[in-house]
């Protein structure tokens, strides 16, 4: 039976901090963009209060959900867990999330204050601001026996950051990977801005994702319509109605009404010059 709350009761937040796995959904404002939903493992999350909800963010090739976040007027994300064992539940967390990226002054006061332990994969914290929490459930979510947690990402990075320490090349480096990898959502999104300046610094070629004829060129905004194609629309109708308005008398004489001689209802035009309220009338008719 699913049931809502507009804050995270306590019995929830106990049961979701004893999860060892959290799904994370974001998607861009454009109906053409595309849904991103991630897994997160580990211990990497907490419960600050009733309304408010952190995870770390850990480097991987895809940066979707700070793409989403960043987007102006965006800022939509969607936690989940389900139980594996016990008793069947699914919880749902809905706000609004803020990226504080590694390396940032926000960032370094909120591991200091919340005493969270960083590793060289650590590439920002996200905080979700919750507006609403369900909790429904779950009855078909199998059974499972949990192991134990992959150290191979882990172990990834603190790999490449030793070698980044011995070498000093910059090809090496967390923030080269940024760049290479982070700096665009597959929807050309900007995404990590560290990985932004990364890339414009050392001219980083990024990483091509997707593939194929429908594979994105570049964001679309809208209904899947290209920023830039609105723009130049709007530009052509401001000019081509500004046109008309000037030399709308003439469109008049040609159409056998002389200036001065026009109906009633188009007598204003007697100057060399028209207003959008007599074009409205010649387009539409409503002269008498």
């Amino acid at each position: 039976m699913a049931v809502f709350y507009e804050t995270i009761p306590q019995t929830l937040i106990e049961w979701i901090l004893k999860q060892k796995l959290l799904w994370v959904a974001t998607a861009p404002l454009s109906g053409a963009g595309h849904v991103n939903v991630s897994p997160k493992g580990g211990s990497y999350f907490g419960v600050i209060d009733e309304k408010t909800f952190w995870y770390m963010d850990l480097t991987g090739s895809g940066s979707e959900t700070i793409a989403h976040l960043h987007e102006p007027g965006n800022g939509r994300i969607t936690v989940m867990f389900n139980a594996f064992e016990g008793a069947p539940k699914i919880v749902r967390l809905w706000g609004h999330g803020k990226v504080l990226e590694n390396g940032t002054k926000p960032f370094e006061e909120f591991i200091a204050e919340h005493n969270v332990k960083t590793i060289p994969g650590s590439r920002s914290i996200i905080i979700v601001d919750i507006h609403q929490v369900g909790s429904s459930c779950g009855f078909s979510v199998p059974f499972y026996d949990f192991k134990e947690f992959r150290p191979t990402l882990n172990d990834h990075f603190a790999k490449l950051d030793a070698k980044h320490k011995a070498s000093g090349e910059v090809k090496d480096s967390m923030d080269h990977y940024w760049a290479y990898k982070n700096a665009w959502s597959v929807d050309g999104m900007p995404s990590m801005k560290r990985g932004q300046v990364m890339l414009k610094k050392h001219h980083v070629t990024p990483l091509k994702k997707m593939v194929g004829p429908m594979a994105p060129t570049h964001y679309q905004s809208g209904f899947g319509v290209p920023l830039s194609r609105v723009i130049m629309a709007v530009l052509l109708a401001f000019f081509l109605g500004l046109a008309v308005a000037v030399y709308a008398p003439v469109l008049i004489t040609t159409l056998g009404y002389p200036i001065g001689t026009a109906p009633s209802g188009l007598k204003t035009l007697n100057s060399t010059r028209a207003s959008f309220e007599d074009v409205a009338g010649l387009l539409w008719g409503n002269s008498k």
